[in-house]
């Protein structure tokens, strides 16, 4: 390794070029050099060599109007779609979930003090709730928040809680969600991340050993069958842990209590089916 290429100025260095391309969106196709200077506080000379190095590994590609993605991409984007590819019977389940209740199905994994989406089957109605795949969302609010984080050890709630606009105190709210959505099996959630926003979640369980448990290993926390009867959801029992949140969500004032009640059994039996088959991601 280079003399001016230290570990640590390496590992700035792909940080930033990652920042470039996380400014690239659906809704931003291109970047020109002025965008990348102003968005991520690089001098210009730093910001042009590395679009340059991104450019040469074809990451990037220079158009009159900015630099797009590049076509090396499309490589990643394969390797990426084929490990992430869910069951056909997951999909299934989930379309069949979306078909019945016409509300936005979600699946989330845990990363960190973060959530991401890994699919969606969105709402036919006008008025509904859309996550892209591969959204990152926090684990500080949210249905699925509370499921993914019901065996969460205490660090990680701390850390989670601290990445909240409300601080560590925050802990003290978790912990009453998570308990309530270990008692019942589900959790529920109303305008926690947004306004007008609900969701129901139950997770999707699978061996404590799987790496995308959140903090599973040593936590003593369990699911209870709760009032919807099924057990084939509940973390705890057998050595499992939630290593997905399964979620229905749409706007609040379609989800009354009858609703949600009626979501949740649904949503657990679907979780049950996925959980018995086997949940594979690329986290577990």
């Amino acid at each position: 390794m280079p003399s001016n290429m230290g570990e640590g100025g390496g590992v700035r260095s792909v940080q930033r070029a990652f920042d470039i391309l996380s400014l690239l969106s659906e809704d931003r196709r291109t970047l020109t050099i002025r965008e990348v200077v102003d968005e991520t506080g690089l001098a210009k000379t730093t910001a042009l060599r590395l679009l340059q190095t991104l450019e040469h590994m074809g990451l990037l590609w220079a158009t009159p109007k900015g630099f797009t993605a590049g076509p090396a991409l499309w490589r990643w984007a394969h390797l990426a779609r084929s490990a992430w590819e869910l069951p056909a019977e997951t999909v299934q389940l989930m379309r069949e979930l979306g078909a019945r209740h016409r509300e936005t199905v979600n699946l989330y994994v845990p990363r960190d003090v973060r959530r991401i989406c890994i699919a969606q089957q969105e709402s036919p109605q006008p008025l509904r709730h859309v996550v892209r795949v591969g959204d990152e969302l926090p684990l500080w609010a949210g249905a699925s928040s509370k499921v993914l984080l019901i065996q969460a050890p205490e660090r990680l709630l701390v850390r989670v809680a601290r990445s909240s606009p409300y601080g560590e105190a925050h802990v003290a709210t978790l912990r009453a969600w998570i308990g309530r959505a270990a008692h019942d099996g589900y959790a529920a959630s109303q305008g926690e991340r947004e306004p007008g926003l609900s969701a129901v979640a139950v997770p999707i369980t699978g061996p404590v050993t799987s790496a995308g448990a959140a903090g599973a290993a040593g936590a003593a926390s369990t699911v209870s069958t709760g009032s919807t009867g099924s057990t084939g959801s509940a973390v705890g029992g057998g050595g499992r842990a939630a290593v997905a949140a399964l979620t229905l969500s749409g706007p609040t004032v379609r989800f009354t209590e009858d609703r949600v009640r009626e979501f949740a059994a649904d949503l657990r039996e679907a979780a049950k089916r996925m959980s018995e088959r086997g949940f594979d991601h690329p986290l577990t």
